[in-house]
Parts: C-alpha cells; sequence; structure tokens
C-alpha cells in the first residue's frame, strides 16, 4: 500500500509539474539588463519586448531590469549565481562582452552558466567624436595618436566589451596606443564624454552613434564590420581606411536563461521569442533608432556564440 500511495504521489508531482509549464507564463516575467537605463542594450531591449504580453507572444508583459556595472560583470555575475531557474527571470545578453569577459577571468560565468534563446540584433562598433572636432577621418586620428602617443583619450562601455574590443583592434592595426577609458553607466555615459569633451573620442554602438548624428551632436568616422551599414551608407568601414579591423566586435543582442532552466521553458521560449521579435511593430520602432535587426533561432544563436568563444581566444591571446 505504502509502495502505491508514492507511486501515485509522484505521478501526481509529475502530472501537476507538466500543468504548471503547460501554463508558462502564468504571470509578468523580468529580464535583467546588465547596462544602464537609456543605452543601446535598455533602448532596445524595451522595443524587442514591447509585443510580449500579445496573445500571439507570451500572453505576458516583459519587465526591464536595469543592473549595471563594471561593463556587464555585476548584472551577468548575479545572472549567473542568484537568478531564478524558472523561466520568469530572463537576461539580455551582448556578444563578445560576456564570452571575451570570461576568456579574460575574474567573473563567476562563461557561456557554459547559460541557454541563448534567441538574438534580435547586430549592433556594430563605430569611432566617433564630437561635432566640432578637428578629426574628420580614421587618417587624422591615427596621425594625432601617432604624434602624441597615449594623449588620444577615447571613451567606450567598459573592459572587454565590443568597444574595447574595436579599441584594441584599432590601436594594433594602427600601431599606436592610445588612452582607451571605460566609463560608468554603457554606452550613454561613454557618448556623454564625447558630446560633452571630456575625451577626444570614443568607440560605441552604431545605434547610439546614429542618435547622437541624428541631434547633431557627434561626427562617426568610421565601422568596426566588413561592410558599410545601411543605416551609414556614407561612413566608410575601418578596412577601407587603411585599418585591418574585422567585425569581432560587432555587438549581438539577443535573450537568455540561467543554465538548469526547465527544458520545457526553454523550448516555448525558443518557439516564440524569435517570432515577437519579428512583429512589425517593434522592426518600426528599431528602424526609428537606427538599430540594426538580426534575428537568430536558438541553435543559430548557439553555433554564433561558439564561433565568437574560438575567434575571441584567438583575438585576445594576441591582444
Amino acid at each position: 500500500m505504502k509502495k502505491l500511495l508514492s507511486a501515485l504521489a509522484i505521478s501526481l508531482m509529475g502530472f501537476t509539474g507538466t500543468t504548471a509549464l503547460a501554463d508558462y507564463p502564468e504571470r509578468p516575467v523580468m529580464m535583467m539588463v546588465s547596462y544602464g537605463a537609456g543605452g543601446a542594450t535598455d533602448f532596445q531591449a524595451r522595443i524587442v519586448t514591447m509585443t510580449a504580453g500579445n496573445e500571439d507572444a507570451l500572453g505576458m508583459p516583459i519587465a526591464i531590469i536595469n543592473k549595471p556595472g563594471a561593463g556587464g560583470r555585476v548584472g551577468w555575475n548575479w545572472f549567473a549565481t542568484e537568478a531564478d531557474k524558472d523561466g520568469y527571470t530572463l537576461a539580455a545578453y551582448n556578444i563578445p562582452h560576456f564570452i571575451a569577459q570570461s576568456i579574460k577571468g575574474g567573473v563567476d560565468y562563461s557561456a557554459d552558466s547559460f541557454e541563448p534563446i534567441a538574438n534580435w540584433g547586430a549592433d556594430p562598433a563605430v569611432f566617433v567624436v564630437g561635432k566640432d572636432s578637428e578629426f574628420n577621418s580614421m587618417a587624422d586620428v591615427v596621425d594625432f595618436a601617432k604624434a602624441n602617443p597615449g594623449k588620444l583619450t577615447f571613451s567606450g562601455a567598459g573592459l572587454f566589451v565590443g568597444h574595447h574590443i574595436a579599441a584594441l583592434q584599432i590601436e594594433k592595426a594602427a600601431g599606436v596606443k592610445m588612452a582607451y577609458i571605460p566609463t560608468k553607466g554603457g554606452g550613454s555615459a561613454a557618448m556623454k564624454a564625447v558630446i560633452a569633451g571630456d575625451v577626444l573620442g570614443g568607440v560605441n554602438n552604431l545605434s547610439d552613434a546614429y542618435r547622437a548624428v541624428q541631434a547633431g551632436s557627434i561626427k562617426i568616422l568610421g565601422v568596426a564590420d566588413l561592410e558599410r551599414n545601411a543605416f551609414l551608407p556614407d561612413v566608410p568601414t575601418m578596412k577601407e581606411q587603411g585599418l585591418d579591423v574585422d567585425n569581432a566586435s560587432v555587438n549581438f543582442r539577443g535573450v537568455m536563461v540561467p543554465k538548469g532552466t526547465p527544458q520545457e521553458v526553454i523550448d516555448q521560449l525558443a518557439a516564440t521569442v524569435p517570432e515577437m521579435f519579428a512583429h512589425k511593430k517593434v522592426a518600426g520602432k528599431m528602424k526609428q533608432g537606427g538599430s540594426p535587426m538580426h534575428i537568430m533561432t536558438r541553435d543559430e544563436v548557439k553555433a554564433m556564440w561558439a564561433a565568437r568563444q574560438t575567434t575571441l581566444e584567438e583575438l585576445l591571446k594576441g591582444l
């Protein structure tokens, strides 16, 4: 009799668990962004989740929670070690950021700490200067840096984020030493430093830079990608300007959950979230904000993470 009751209890537990997962989500979902409000990741995360409450999406809203600090390390450390693994706590990822940081060490996460769900965008790094700057091309920047070693100050969102990787590549390609200054508060703070004249230039996201150009605050001198971007057709790539800088710093953004989240929840999110990203209202808002979209499924993201891991291990070894 005891064995029968035990078997029945186990069976009911399994049934209850299946029912709970089938009803997922039953309440609003939280998504953690490792950067401050107003930056590109935060700005885009709020757009791509705006239709989450629709019946053809999750049927529940997604609330954005910001945990900025140390180039994303604060938020991702929290997510890897403390976040609930029930599908109600998601996070925005930034590649190459968290992979590069895990390679350099001193953090509690790696790609194995997380499960990707879907990718929404690919945002190249760009070199920016104030609107009244004497620099009008990357050649001007390089010439100044050669004549003034270590004195060309330029901002970025942190250490071993896409901005920093682009900066390291520019220095190596030009054979110069510049003064990279990581700012607190992500890309928006780094852009404010350029606009205020606190630094001579900066490496930032194309999407942040696009909005600043529209406002007449800055000039964009070069794009760290393999080809020109549709949002900035008149701005040449670094390669076009003689600098051997590839697309290793392009900022891929998407959604992930902590390792250990139930597979049923992962599967449901993986089936739903890419369609949510593809909503015409989302596409329109992203285009308005100069934010390049690049939607990828879970399997495509897994392959991208693995490829970037290999690329970054080799790149950072040489830098």
